[in-house]
């Protein structure tokens, strides 16, 4: 089924994240990643709009953007999709926390209505160190996560097996869902990993 798209709003601090999670007690979904991994190109393509900016500018989103996703003729919300600003693009870069503004790790930490963290690995390009943090930080916080590796139509079949198995051993994951926002592929099986988190 086809959910409807809403944007909420923009937040850039803990204040302003929307209760609309908390009320209607919808799953929030966060979509994570280094800049230029893919992420809004992801997004619109499990909405079927573009709802998410999308830039050739590296680091361009600078503010969690929140979207609820309806069933139709339905105001209660079924999914929250939370976009979280890219990390990676800073030139000297130390952590995560040390380039995201302070409503980031605070969001990721205590996000009550949080149920599931969407990493996402650049299939076209080795581990990167960020990402691995990334992995940790959820892994510490014993957060729910999904890895997700974009872009896997812009490589062959047999190149693409080998970064996922370079993946999963760097970052130590059992798996990675590959995906190509401009091919479609994966993206079924991302919805169906989705919509698992609002049954459950």
């Amino acid at each position: 089924m086809r959910l409807t798209p809403q944007f909420l709003l923009s937040a850039t601090d803990p204040a302003h994240f929307p209760s609309e999670a908390r009320t209607y007690n919808a799953p929030e979904i966060a979509f994570l990643g280094r800049s230029n991994v893919g992420k809004s190109s992801l997004i619109n393509a499990l909405l079927g709009s573009k709802q998410a900016h999308t830039s050739s500018t590296p680091g361009r989103t600078r503010a969690i953007n929140f979207f609820a996703l309806h069933e139709p003729g339905k105001q209660r919300p079924s999914l929250i999709f939370a976009d979280l600003p890219g990390y990676g693009y800073a030139k000297i870069s130390k952590s995560i926390s040390s380039e995201w503004p302070k409503f980031i790790e605070p969001y990721l930490a205590e996000r009550e209505t949080l149920a599931l963290g969407v990493c996402l690995v650049d299939t076209n390009i080795p581990p990167q160190q960020s990402d691995t943090t990334l992995i940790r930080f959820f892994q510490q916080m014993q957060r729910p996560y999904l890895v997700v590796g974009t872009k896997a139509d812009r490589i062959s079949r047999n190149q693409l097996n080998q970064s996922l198995a370079a993946l999963k051993q760097a970052h130590e994951v059992d798996g990675i869902l590959a995906v190509s926002a401009e091919k479609g592929t994966g993206i079924k099986e991302l919805w169906a990993r989705l919509t698992s988190v609002s049954e459950s």
